[in-house]
């Protein structure tokens, strides 16, 4: 290998590619060669711009993630858009905030349905196609909170803590058919989720004294991370669950 974190010829599918992360995710694994299919229920026009900036190629994908219905579509529409697919990255995720006593039924399961349903079945289409070639990358989006309990976030907590589970299960049922399958675990992040902590400012103080980094982490920050599981660098790295979380996790 010439540069094993080169992403020539590769195409990657990005769940939640219109903002955020995921915008960040995308835009980095395309500055490493790979063409992009972004899906998600807002089209991702801002983060197309920014991929083809780069010279790659980009389709939008339109799929409400919170039923598993469009599941299957995503992946065969992915594959006809750019003619393979190669990396899924499960990056599309709810958060609800509310005591736990008083925590809604629909909150539970609207998070719980995008979060982890989505992200285990967009895991089981794609993971076919990557099985019957011989080769696929999976990445999924998890959480300081696949390691903490959090505070006032019952569904989000169960379900990053649900997405650990899944990529170690299956990375043991997978490893062995040359699909590797990881997760990255951001920490506090400026992105629309955390609007609300950063707009308080005692929470945020508070957030920021724990960070050895002091500052919230940005989209970009998950980038190289990114590019490193969706290339061959990456080939003997099973199961895991990578903080990128500025310290947090260390304190």
């Amino acid at each position: 290998m010439t540069n094993p974190f080169s992403l020539e010829g590769k195409v990657a599918l990005v769940t939640g590619a219109n903002t955020g992360l995921g915008q960040g995710i995308a835009v980095a694994l395309a500055a490493a060669g790979a063409d992009i299919a972004g899906a998600g229920i807002v089209p991702a026009d801002e983060t197309a711009e920014k991929v083809r900036a780069l010279g790659r190629r980009f389709v939008n994908i339109d799929a409400n993630l919170i039923s598993v219905e469009p599941v299957a579509r995503v992946v065969a529409e992915a594959i006809e858009g750019l003619g393979r697919l190669d990396i899924l990255v499960n990056n599309a995720g709810l958060i609800r905030r509310a005591d736990a006593v008083d925590f809604s039924e629909k909150d539970w399961d609207d998070v719980m349905n995008v979060n982890i349903k989505s992200a285990f079945f967009m895991s089981q289409a794609a993971g076919k196609h990557f099985i019957a070639q011989g080769y696929g990358k999976i990445i999924n989006i998890a959480s300081m909170l696949s390691f903490q309990g959090g505070v006032r976030v019952p569904s989000y907590t169960a379900s990053k803590s649900g997405i650990a589970g899944i990529t170690r299960l299956l990375a043991n049922e997978w490893a062995d058919k040359g699909v590797n399958i990881n997760a990255i675990a951001p920490g506090y992040m400026a992105t629309d989720n955390t609007a609300q902590l950063r707009a308080d400012e005692d929470r945020s103080k508070a957030i920021l004294d724990r960070i050895p980094a002091a500052r919230w982490g940005k989209p970009e920050d998950l980038g190289g991370t990114a590019v490193f599981l969706a290339s061959r660098a990456a080939d003997y790295v099973n199961g895991a669950v990578i903080p990128v979380d500025g310290g947090w996790l260390a304190r």
